[in-house]
Order: C-alpha cells, then structure tokens, then sequence
C-alpha cells in the first residue's frame, strides 16, 4: 500500500471517528458489558416506534422516559475524560464502563422519572417544592449539564451555567443589566418540576417526532441508501464540468434529507465524492469546501431539515408542512447556486467530468436502489397529501423501510444463489444494527434539547424582556443592525453547540425580539421568518472558522488544513447568508401569503437567477474573470431580482407592478454576459492557461 493511500485511509478514520463521536459512539465495552449499551439503545427505539400507534402516554411522561434513556446512554457511553489526564485511567476507560458510571448512569435515569414517578404529589404542592425536590432538582441539572458535556463539548454547559449564575447573581450586577433574580425554589419548580424549562417544548418535540425521523435516516443508511444516492448523482451528473463536485452537491443533498447531521453526511457521501474531485483537478481545499458546503445545506432542504424544522413548527404553531413550504424557495435556491459555483470553480481551473466507464449506468443504478426510494415516496405522500401528522408519517415510512431490510437481504441471497439462512440473519441483524444507531444519533439532539430547554426555562423567569432591552440599544433599534448581531451570535455560539441548540439558545432569546424591533420600523416580519433566520445562521456554524466541525471531518478525508478549508467553505456558503437576509425583508421568498403555483415558481426563478448573480460576485467568475467594475452590478442584479418591492417603491411603481422590475435585473443580467463574451474566447479560459499566456 502506497503511502497517499495510507494517509488516505487515516484520513477517513479520523473522519468516522468524528461522525462516531457525533452519533454517540464512545467506548468499546468489551466482554457482557458490550452487549449493554446497544440493548438499552434497541429498547428505547421500540419505545419510540411504539409511540405514535400502539402506546398512549401523557406528553409528560413520554418526555422524561425519553430523557432518562438518553441519560442513560451517555454515561455508560461516553467516560468522564477522554483522555487519562494526570493519569486518572480509572476516569477516560474506553473498553470497560466503570462501576461509578453504572451508579450515576442510574442516579441520572431516577432523577429523570422523578417527575412522572411522583407525579400526583408534585401537582399537590405545586409552587412549594420540598426538600426532596429541590435535592433532586439540583442533581438532574448538574448531571444533565455533565451529560451534554460529555456529547456535545463544554460550550452549551458555560452558556447554562451563565444563565443559571445570572438568575441568582441578577441583583449585584450592573443596573444596565441587572435582574431582579429568583429563588432556589421557584428555579428547580420552573426547571425540574414543570414542562417550561428541561422538560419543555424542545425536549417533546426530540421525543415525539425527532427521534422517528433520524431512526429512519439510520435505517436508510444501514441499508446502502446513502451509497445509493451517491451513485445516482454520479450516473446522472458525472460527465459534466466539474461532475463530481456536481454529484457531491447532488449526493449530500439527498442525504441530508434524512440524516440532519452535516458530519455525517460527509463520511456518508464525502469518502467517494472528494478523492473523485481531486482525481478530475480539483485542488484539495476546494474539494473538501464542496464537499463541506454540500452537506452543510443538506439540512436547510425541506421536507425534513434535520430536527428543528419540528421545534420551529411547534414555536411558531404552525403545521409542520408549513414550515417545509416557508423554507422550500431558500433551501433549494441555496443548492441551485452551490451547483453554479461548482460550474464556476471547473471553469475557473479548466475540470472536465469523467469518462463515460468511470460513470455508472443511470438506468441500471435507478433500478438497482430503486427500492431505497420507495420509503421516501411514502413520507412525503404521508406529509404532503394525506396530510399525517410527522410522527405518524415518519412511522409508516419505517415500517416500509423496515420490510425492505427484512426482504433486501433473502432476496441477493436467492439471486446470487448463497445462504439463505445466513442472509435471513443477516437481515435481523441489519435492523438490530439500525435501531440501535438511530438511538445513539439520538442521544446528542435529546441532550441538546434538554440542556437548551434551562436556558429557554431561564428566559421565561423574567429575562426575556431585560434582553430585548439589551439587544434594542446594542442595535440602536435598528432592524439590520438586529439581524447583523443575531447572524453574528449564531455563529459564534454555533460553533460548540448541534445546530438544534444554536437554532433553541437563538430563538429564544432573538426571534420575539427581531419581530418586535421590526414591527416598531414599519417592517411585517412573521414569526416563522425570524425563526427560520436563527436556523440558517445556526447551520452555517457548521462550517465557520475557527472550530468548524463539518470542515475539520471534511479535510482530514481530502488531506487539506482545516482552517483555509472551512474558510473555503463559508466563501461558497456566503451565497447561502444572504438569503435569510433577504426573506426577512421579501417574506414572499418564503411564500408568505403567495398561494398561486405559478407566483411561487416566478419568485424561485427569479430568487435563483439573483443567487447566481450574488455567487458571480463573490466568485470573481462569470462566463469570463469578472473586472472589479462589474462586481457592483453583480450585487445590484441580486438586490432586484430578490427585492422587487424596494426597487418598485425607488421608481414609483405601485405594488401589484413590482415583478417588473425584474426586467431590470434580467436586462443587466444579459449585458454583462454580453460584454465578457466580447472579451474573446481568451478570457473564459481557465486562470492558469490565462497566466500563462501573459508571461509568453
């Protein structure tokens, strides 16, 4: 084995064991302790399935089960260190669980049931927790913030900790800030003994529908789905310009539909898709930062959207198919203009697509997977035309999904004419794998959700009017101002934090007060658009220096440094931040009252075009190297064609007349194509044969 291909190699262990610790795998256990962690992490995905047709529970008692599995999961999952620091082995074991984490695991389980367990008395003496509450109270928060220590890293635990310190240090702090604090009671009764702080809407949502949705995505990876989709988008894309980084946008598309995990998403898709970039010319950096954009967005396209798409649909109280209609038109105008950067990028280095036996067959591909695709048909016919409710829809697509796994393997068996038996166990086995693989990718989002839920029980206690305060005089009340720091706090908070954290900490403690400041500016802006902002923003942490996951796992497959990569990244994924700029300010790019097709259609066109536009600008590259003069223009046809109305208004035209002035943005549009065309065929050649023409 040569030495690339070991580098190679390394590369993509690094990368698993990133995507590993991300979907909960930490120790090993060897010996009857192995068999722990996956029975506890199968029962509590048949607890789930059993949920939405064959158990009623009440949503209290459905949370803290939910809650207390995951507990569960991490302490016997995850040791207190990863590493034996100051020599303490006994702490970072990775092939045993130590006796002490089976007592907490089961201290954290008990703390967890508490509420349901004593559910009538707590009731009687709501308002009045006795010491037997506060002490237990007390121990769930320490042991859940340690527990999202353990799977999430230590920012969403400082970021609590700072807010439980602010309820009870409020009155010492400065009047700007200060805070007429709480009580120890009145905290542990909002936090631990009511559905407003852990045991709240974000932590229902993780339980009642989430957890359904990322269980199917794990069964669709363990049956060869993800691979699937890859093939397919190299069978129809591949022989294209620039084809692999065509079928890598394509591939982590229809993965992110169901995995909600741009790490995993990239060891998914990532290990075919970037060394096929690098093969065809594409620099190491550029075929990770594809790669890493690619799967960053997965998450933004409807009708799934990872977990908080739920959570914004029980914020906004809205149905959930709402949620997948406002983000329809920014979702997949964002992919559109990461397919034209790709196309820009092969020109730019002269990347030709593969040849025709490097492609596999597209018919023979459709049909080989085909069957993958049919528990998809079924959750979108099950959310989109009978109009389920999510968990409902979700679970009809596995039981679908299920049958497929149990058929998959008997069937290869008896085509290619092997073991029978040994295919029927293997398909047992298949399924045992998935339900426990949906449970640990579980485990982080039930975390995330359950430590955000303190931070949002905090706000509730009275902090969510001293912060719109606080936020209107840092932006001086105004509305673009607002928009800039939230943009920037989601980034940066979102660079510790699952992206279903960064969206809760952000939405609650922003959207109210986005729509409040704007509301005092004359500006509409519905909830769902505020809500949908601190959404992207939270995604497009993903890949922001300096931490910047998603890159990291991207660069140690493609053998690039970390930091120019995720740098690479977010200059593609600028054309993915001005979006949510520009629906706040345009809620008909998230269809806000538009209810005719052919409307919606217009406004996607248009909102693709103007994406384009915005991509050329930020690329230098259009049908030629762009000259520092066009760049403005560039920008100018991006503002018209995503904001007809402000351009209808600075000419005078009445507002039924405003997709006119899309004329305007096309007309510009055409005359720049017009006048790089006449700059000769020289000038669309790629930049190093243009380099080298200048110093003949």
């Amino acid at each position: 084995m040569s030495k690339l291909e070991v580098e190679y190699d390394d590369g993509i262990d690094h990368a698993q064991k990133m995507a590993d610790e991300e979907a909960g795998i930490g120790r090993r256990p060897e010996g009857w302790q192995r068999y722990l962690i996956p029975t506890i992490a199968i029962c509590w995905s048949l607890f789930q399935l059993s949920l939405p047709k064959f158990v009623l529970l009440d949503t209290t008692y459905v949370r803290a089960i939910h809650l207390a599995f995951a507990m569960a999961l991490v302490f016997l999952n995850y040791p207190l260190l990863k590493k034996p620091y100051f020599g303490l082995k006994y702490f970072s074991q990775h092939h045993r669980i130590p006796l002490l984490d089976i007592i907490v695991a089961l201290v954290a389980v008990y703390c967890s049931l508490y509420l349901i367990i004593n559910m009538d008395a707590i009731n009687s003496r709501y308002g009045s927790p006795i010491l037997a509450d506060v002490i237990v109270g007390a121990l769930l928060v320490g042991l859940l913030m340690e527990a999202a220590r353990r799977t999430i890293g230590p920012a969403l635990p400082v970021i609590g900790s700072l807010f439980i310190a602010y309820c009870f240090l409020g009155p010492y702090m400065p009047d700007v800030i200060a805070f007429k604090g709480t009580s120890i009671n009145r905290f542990i009764g909002q936090m631990t003994m009511s559905t407003e702080g852990i045991y709240g809407i974000p932590l229902d949502v993780s339980a009642t529908i989430v957890f359904l949705f990322v269980l199917f995505g794990a069964m669709l990876d363990k049956a060869g789905g993800g691979y699937y989709f890859i093939q397919l988008a190299l069978s129809l894309l591949g022989r294209f310009k620039g084809g692999p980084a065509k079928a890598a946008i394509m591939g982590s598309g229809l993965t992110g539909l169901v995995s909600g995990s741009s790490i995993a998403n990239i060891v998914t898709t990532g290990t075919f898709t970037i060394p096929m970039m690098k093969e065809v010319g594409y620099p190491p950096t550029k075929a990770a930062a594809i790669e890493v954009a690619a799967s960053t967005d997965g998450q933004l396209a409807p009708p799934i959207m990872g977990a908080a798409a739920f959570i914004i649909a029980e914020y906004v109280n809205v149905p959930y198919i709402e949620v997948a209609k406002a983000a329809a038109i920014p979702a997949f105008a964002s992919y559109a203009a990461l397919f034209y950067i790709s196309h820009i990028e092969a020109s730019k280095l002269g990347i030709k697509g593969l040849q025709k036996n490097q492609v596999p067959s597209f018919f023979k591909t459709l049909l080989g997977g085909f069957h993958f695709l049919i528990p998809l048909f079924m959750l979108l016919y099950e959310l989109i035309i009978v109009r389920h409710s999510p968990e409902l829809a979700a679970f009809n697509a596995i039981m679908v999904l299920g049958v497929i796994m149990l058929i998959q393997e008997p069937y290869r068996a008896w085509r290619d004419k092997t073991d029978m038996k040994e295919a029927c166990k293997q398909s047992v086995i298949n399924i045992l794998a998935a339900l426990a693989a949906g449970a640990r990718n579980m485990v982080a989002v039930a975390l995330a959700t359950a430590a955000a839920g303190i931070i949002v029980g905090v706000v509730a206690l009275g902090l969510g009017n001293l912060i719109a305060e606080i936020i209107d005089i840092l932006s001086m009340g105004n509305i673009f101002m607002m928009l800039v720091i939230t943009a920037m706090a989601c980034l940066l908070i979102g660079m510790g934090l699952p992206t279903t954290a960064t969206y809760i900490v952000m939405a609650a403690l922003t959207a109210p007060v986005i729509v409040s400041i704007g509301g005092a500016q004359g500006f509409i802006v519905p909830l769902i658009a505020a809500h949908l902002f601190c959404f992207y923003f939270g995604i497009l942490a993903d890949d922001t220096p300096p931490v910047g996951l998603a890159a990291y796992a991207a660069s140690a497959i493609a053998k690039s440094p970390p930091i120019p990569t995720g740098i690479q990244a977010f200059t593609y994924d600028i054309r993915t931040a001005i979006l949510p700029f520009m629906f706040i300010f345009n809620t008909e790019l998230i269809l806000h009252n538009v209810y005719s097709w052919s409307q919606g259609l217009l406004i996607f066109a248009m909102t693709c075009i103007g994406n384009f536009a915005f991509a050329s600008a930020t690329q230098g590259w259009f049908v030629a190297k762009n000259k520092y003069w066009e760049i403005p223009f560039f920008l100018c046809i991006a503002f018209i064609l995503m904001q007809p109305q402000r351009i209808a208004q600075l000419l005078g035209m009445a507002h039924e007349q405003r997709y006119y002035t899309y004329l305007i943005g096309l007309a510009i549009f055409g005359l720049l194509f017009i006048f790089q065309k006449m700059r000769g065929p020289e000038a669309a050649l790629p930049l190093a044969e243009q380099k080298l023409l200048r110093t003949r």
